[in-house]
């Protein structure tokens, strides 16, 4: 069967963004470093937004386009491939919420990017200013939101190491990228063009690494088939047969049943040639159906008298009459 090589969207995603902001610097520095009329007086250094508001624009739209449509689809893609098990499922609620709140965010930051890109700051300063915010606080809250489901995809499998590194990458995005933001946000502000442009140019490359930790995500999907990974990181199913009477052990998880503490839900039982029944299975207590010994019924085939473990049902108490816990033996059972 062939399968479709969902890793690539992040790769055209970084490539296009990586090739945009590249050819735009090489072109501005190689035009000699002109100085726009949408730079400051005393502004050397050109914004992203300066260099695209030129004779680029149709390269800095069309590589903004590509870029968030592009890595969207991968959004979208991880959703999916968790959905179908071609990548560790989403075990609670909490984490699909998590994962459609960072695609819508991240939509968001997308529309952000494409209006920035078409209403540029020559002709459009204000407009494009908050198209910019848009676009810088749409990712870096859908990284937060994708950064929580990852933290907890990661307790319920924690022999996937590869969700592990994938988590380190996001929070440290976030991070960093927070932290740069504010400082380009206070620069500009306070009308610190030169600073505030080098910061703008750092931001837009490290996005590029942001883009290429879904190359991370989506990789591991293209050797596995839907529904090829369990609902959660532990063992599979383990079921034990004993013949005809035999005991039939089922655990989902790899765990004891919910409501136990360390043992299956499962009572084991065998069925005697007598029709005595043993009642010697786990209950979801820990401890033996009957403390291991015969239920009522059981102990009237058997004629032992234990109801319980004890005689009579009563702890402590002596057999009374012929053995039997207030029964009558059976005929069946006089062998015993």
């Amino acid at each position: 069967m062939i399968v479709f090589p969902f890793f690539f969207f992040p790769l055209i995603s970084a490539g296009t963004w990586l090739g945009m902001l590249l050819a735009m610097l090489i072109v501005w520095i190689t035009e000699g470093s002109p100085h726009y009329a949408s730079m400051d007086s005393g502004q050397s250094i050109a914004y992203i937004s300066d260099i695209g508001a030129q004779g680029l624009k149709p390269l800095f739209i069309t590589g903004c386009c590509v870029t968030t449509i592009f890595l969207d689809l991968a959004f979208v893609s991880e959703r999916w491939l968790r959905h179908s098990g071609r990548l560790e499922r989403n075990t609670t609620r909490a984490e699909k919420v998590l994962s459609v709140l960072a695609i819508i965010f991240a939509i968001a930051g997308t529309a952000g990017l494409i209006l920035l890109s078409i209403f540029d700051t020559l002709r459009h300063p204000h407009l494009h200013d908050g198209f910019l915010l848009l676009f810088i606080a749409g990712y870096i809250i859908s990284a937060i939101f994708l950064c929580a489901e990852y933290q907890r995809l990661g307790i319920h499998f924690r022999n996937r190491r590869i969700l592990r590194i994938s988590f380190w990458l996001k929070l440290t995005f976030i991070l960093v990228e927070l932290v740069l933001a504010i400082i380009f946000a206070v620069l500009s502000f306070d009308h610190h063009t030169e600073q505030a442009a080098v910061f703008e140019w750092v931001v837009a490359l490290i996005f590029t690494f942001w883009v290429l930790s879904f190359f991370v995500d989506l990789l591991p999907a293209s050797h596995r088939k839907a529904s090829s990974l369990p609902k959660t990181g532990d063992a599979p199913a383990l079921e034990m047969g004993a013949g005809s009477g035999g005991a039939h052990v089922v655990n989902s998880n790899g765990y004891a049943h919910p409501n136990g503490n360390g043992y299956t839900h499962t009572t084991t039982t065998s069925t005697t040639s007598n029709g005595g029944v043993h009642m010697n299975g786990y209950t979801t207590n820990g401890y033996a159906a009957g403390n291991g010994l015969l239920t009522e019924s059981a102990a009237a085939a058997y004629g032992s008298g234990r109801v319980d473990g004890y005689a009579d049902g009563i702890p402590g108490g002596g057999y009374r009459g012929n053995g039997v816990a207030g029964h009558k033996p059976v005929s069946s059972a006089r062998n015993f």
